[in-house]
């Protein structure tokens, strides 16, 4: 067992990231799930009027539009690496663009989202997800 645990190579890697997806993106799915809550939406609006961004509604729904729907698309592993492009961009921009940039304090939250984001767009998907039962079983038989 401390022979593997100290292994250089993965412990439960397709299953751990996929594990790893699913949890991110039902986080994704549920801070998205806001946007259907018109008191939560009237006070991000309120919050980004205070930060005199332009448009602050449009940015309110639109943000926690991406979170929801492409959350949902990340989720279930579906066009996952097109969906991490909108999900990152969001993140980065709560914590760099709305928050001040402290991603070792305030902002850690939307920063650690991106840093996941990062993994599953570099590691892929993986088998546990609709991208591999539609584009990848061909893939895997091509090698």
């Amino acid at each position: 067992m401390l022979k593997r645990f100290f292994s250089y190579k993965p412990i439960w890697q397709e299953s751990g990231l996929a594990l790893i997806r699913i949890l991110v993106g039902s986080f994704m799915i549920y801070h998205g799930s806001e946007v259907f809550s018109k008191e939560l939406m009237n006070g991000y609006e309120k919050w980004l009027t205070d930060l005199k961004l332009p448009s602050p509604a449009l940015l309110a729904y639109l943000g926690k539009g991406i979170e929801f729907v492409a959350g949902i698309f990340f989720t279930v592993g579906l066009f996952t690496r097109l969906a991490i492009i909108p999900l990152a961009a969001t993140m980065l921009i709560i914590a760099f663009g709305i928050g001040h940039g402290k991603i070792f304090y305030d902002d850690q939250h939307p920063f650690n989202f991106v840093l996941l984001f990062m993994v599953t767009f570099f590691a892929g998907p993986g088998r546990f997800s609709l991208d591999y039962y539609l584009f990848g079983k061909k893939q895997d038989e091509n090698y």
